[in-house]
């Protein structure tokens, strides 16, 4: 048994664990040689985060799902290069949204070099990631053009926040599907649709990878609430900070508007105080991490990833049908 990608995977099946391992180390090549430029300041600017690691989630899950075609063909690497070219992009342009000062344990783009490089770097990084899309066909275009669409939409109606009315809950796990979900849905697509898989097959990944974005996205509230930066690799409590209205904050204003506990209303105002000041974020930080709410958005995180693994249920049990459940079981254990 081997560990290899994001939180520790263990891969039991001899061939699979080669495979993916090569496949990984691909997608590494893959990715520095696409974020080189002719002008070293960008080369540096682009492999900013590639350089810094990070979990490969979405290029393993590429791996895994071509495991049901042809784990070989020749459009499953650059697929995986192409999903986390656009997730890596996207991280550039959030860090700059959230003025976030740190990503993956090293300082963000934007603290470095400023906002407007750490813009153009995003959108340096799509093009590539286009360049290397346009080679696998029209179909993978639109694929990929329909999940960004989404991805954007999810970001905008974060923004806009939900409408008069709206459930703010189901108005945040729309906004989760579009930035998050879309997104690891397409590397479960691509991975399957690369290698041939039936149109059954590619249909079940797409779905699951549709639920475990939504878990992973949860188990990122949660640590953004619970860990320390050593854990999570960026500050604790930046969501918080810049007044996202994350999963576990969401049900802590549903339980003090449905319970009117005196200090849940409290907590509930110091949240929509200034969270800039260190001696008050620090001090509702603490509150949340022994609030209920944070348990809440627990269970919510393990019910999708329930959900995501129930969808895998029509496929033949195989090494890479095991990994992929143990995949849910690794996101829930992230916010456990």
């Amino acid at each position: 048994m081997t560990v290899v990608g994001p939180f520790g995977l263990s891969v039991r099946d001899q061939a699979l664990e080669t495979d993916v391992q090569a496949g990984l180390a691909a997608v590494e090549a893959g990715l520095l040689e696409a974020t080189k430029s002719e002008v070293p300041f960008i080369t540096d600017a682009a492999q900013h985060l590639v350089k810094a690691g990070g979990k490969r989630f979405r290029p393993l899950l590429v791996m895994l799902a071509s495991r049901f075609g042809d784990p070989h063909a020749p459009g499953i690497v650059p697929s995986a290069v192409v999903v986390e070219l656009t997730h890596l992009a996207t991280l550039y342009h959030d860090d700059v949204m959230d003025e976030a000062d740190v990503r993956r344990g090293v300082a963000s783009a934007n603290a470095r070099w400023g906002n407007s490089v750490a813009v153009l770097t995003g959108d340096f990084l799509f093009a590539r990631a286009s360049h290397i899309l346009a080679d696998l066909g029209p179909e993978a275009v639109r694929i990929q053009a329909e999940a960004f669409e989404r991805l954007v939409t999810g970001q905008i109606l974060e923004t806009a926040g939900p409408r008069d009315g709206r459930d703010p809950v189901a108005h945040y796990l729309d906004v989760i599907a579009g930035k998050t979900g879309s997104l690891i849905a397409v590397s479960g697509r691509f991975g399957a649709l690369m290698s041939g898989a039936d149109e059954s097959v590619v249909d079940i990944l797409t779905q699951y990878g549709e639920r475990l974005g939504t878990a992973f996205q949860l188990a990122d509230d949660v640590l953004d609430i619970a860990s320390d930066s050593h854990e999570s690799g960026k500050t604790p409590g930046t969501d918080l900070r810049e007044g996202i209205p994350t999963l576990p904050v969401l049900r802590l204003r549903e339980m003090a508007a449905a319970g009117g506990d005196p200090a849940d209303l409290e907590l509930v105002r110091l949240l929509d105080g200034d969270l800039t000041d260190d001696a008050r974020h620090a001090e509702v930080l603490a509150r949340l991490r022994l609030h209920p709410a944070l348990e809440q958005a627990r269970r919510d995180t393990v019910r999708y990833a329930q959900d995501a693994r129930a969808m895998l249920a029509p496929l033949p049990d195989c090494a890479a049908k095991a990994a992929l459940e143990e995949l849910c079981d690794a996101v829930v254990h992230r916010a456990g």
